[in-house]
């Protein structure tokens, strides 16, 4: 139980550490502040690493991975875009990255504080090694869409935007985006489709199917293809710009319509997480 408390105490910190990184963010893009982007960037970083101890306290305190509930799967989602980011924010030394992709952690991390953090027992189909594969490698996923969610409107954006010094050394040309980009949605659907693989095969365990059409599953499979459909026009027919950059937006609706959006209105199987 001191751990659970332990981890609401870290999830409060979070929260306001990303919230922080936000606004030093919004700084930096703002009034061209590179040590408010230090700050931002150290914030986020230090953000990540408590956000981490958050959910291995989680896990130790519920006796189970930290991934099978509203609450949990949603902070992991934050954890997972978070992480994404700062990937992508110092590979290809991108900081804008970063103003785009926080306030969209900062809204997952808040829709994960609205929901109950009661710790209950496993339903029985839960109970499975299965779980671990299956919800981290949707976690990695998400957070690579999301990622490619920002990049596109960073892309929409980019258009607008004259040249200038402050705005070539810290935002790629359109060109480069749009490759990040393209990397970002490869990496989400390889971990999108991990996760529909060990989802099957956990189903035949838990329920005797691999595939049952359940909401969840359905919209899963919808949000594959979209993505899918993508690289296929963009190997195929060299689909790259604006048309790219919008169909990677339309692409993470699906991704929250799966997550939220099936749990509100579309209730299954699925339905705890």
């Amino acid at each position: 139980m001191d751990l659970l408390k332990l981890e609401n105490t870290l999830f409060t910190i979070v929260m306001l550490l990303y919230f922080a990184a936000m606004i030093l963010y919004f700084v930096f893009v703002a009034f061209k502040s590179e040590f408010a982007l230090k700050l931002a960037e150290i914030i986020q970083t230090t953000g990540l690493v408590l956000h981490t101890a958050a959910l291995v306290c989680r896990g130790i305190g519920a006796g189970r991975l930290p991934l099978t509930n509203q609450y949990e799967f949603a902070t992991a989602f934050a954890w997972g875009l978070c992480l994404v980011s700062l990937i992508f924010v110092f590979r290809f030394k991108f900081p804008v990255l970063g103003a785009f992709a926080s306030p969209v952690m900062f809204i997952i991390i808040g829709y994960a504080a609205m929901q109950s953090k009661e710790v209950k027992e496993l339903m029985p189909a839960l109970r499975s090694n299965w779980l671990g594969f299956h919800v981290s490698t949707a976690i990695i996923a998400y957070g690579a869409f999301g990622v490619s969610f920002v990049l596109g409107i960073i892309f929409l954006m980019r258009e607008r935007m004259k040249s200038g010094a402050f705005l070539d050394q810290h935002i790629p040309s359109r060109e480069k985006i749009d490759m990040i980009s393209y990397r970002s949605v490869s990496l989400g659907l390889l971990f999108l489709s991990f996760t529909i693989i060990t989802g099957a095969i956990w189903a035949e365990r838990a329920w005797g199917s691999y595939w049952s059409w359940d909401p969840k599953e359905t919209w899963s499979l919808v949000t594959w293809i979209v993505y899918a459909i993508y690289l296929h026009l963009r190997i195929r027919n060299g689909w790259k710009g604006r048309a790219a950059a919008i169909f990677a937006i339309a692409g993470f609706i699906c991704v929250l319509f799966t997550y939220i959006g099936v749990n509100t209105f579309l209730p299954g199987v699925h339905s705890y997480a």
